[in-house]
């Protein structure tokens, strides 16, 4: 499921939802000079991604951080592991961001949007606590807006592209069905990876939706209240 548009108008410009999707790609970018540097994208992965075991037991599993352990998952929400994660997370961002951050105010917004990838990255550890592997992406904050927003627009109507092997239908569907289906999506997904290692932090993505189903509330303003027509 590949969503393209939203027909759910704001009213303010989205500064915060822009700036957080320049500063990803602008990180993304800095990724592709690495090699210039000495670096490998692995390397800095580990070094500046979140790692489970390191945060569970408080110790810094060589190669150091570039970071104190503590920032990792400030700095893991910035990270990508390459072209289609980046281009997901930010498209999926910057359709349901705008809505969600013209609903609470920027800097409501954007608190919202970091304790969503805290809640994100609390999950994964708690599911993953031996793992040695770096948890990296804006998945599990954007998780987070993604459950605000089927809160407060479940009716709005979402442009979504289905894959479904040979031929792809575009058809416009309600933001509630979209994105009931891609938290059960994951939540499937998370339960076939207990006890194993996976490449996608499946229990994040779970967490952060949570967590902006949870948080939403106590983020967002009431809107604006229909006005009864006299006739």
């Amino acid at each position: 499921m590949i969503p393209l548009h939203d027909d759910n108008p704001t009213r303010r410009f989205p500064a915060v939802t822009l700036a957080l999707v320049a500063l990803n790609v602008g990180v993304f970018v800095f990724q592709l000079t690495l090699p210039r540097h000495g670096l490998t994208a692995e390397g800095f992965f580990l070094r500046a991604g979140l790692v489970p075991y390191e945060v569970v037991n408080r110790i810094d599993v060589p190669p150091d951080d570039l970071v104190p352990l503590w920032a990792t998952v400030f700095t893991a929400m910035f990270i990508h592991g390459g072209w289609l994660h980046i281009i997901f997370n930010m498209l999926y961002l910057w359709i349901f961001g705008n809505n969600v951050e013209d609903r609470m105010g920027r800097a409501r917004f954007l608190a919202f949007y970091l304790l969503c990838g805290i809640a994100a990255a609390a999950t994964q550890v708690l599911a993953m606590p031996e793992s040695l592997t770096p948890m990296i992406g804006a998945s599990g904050a954007v998780s987070g807006v993604l459950g605000a927003y089927i809160l407060l627009f479940p009716h709005a109507r979402v442009l979504t592209v289905f894959t479904l092997v040979i031929f792809f239908p575009i058809v416009m569907v309600p933001a509630w069905v979209l994105l009931l289906a891609w938290f059960a999506l994951n939540l499937l997904q998370a339960t076939a990876t207990i006890g194993a290692e996976a490449g996608v932090a499946y229990f994040a993505h779970v967490g952060g939706f949570a967590a902006g189903l949870a948080l939403v509330w106590l983020f967002a303003r009431r809107g604006p209240r229909l006005r009864r027509q006299l006739r």
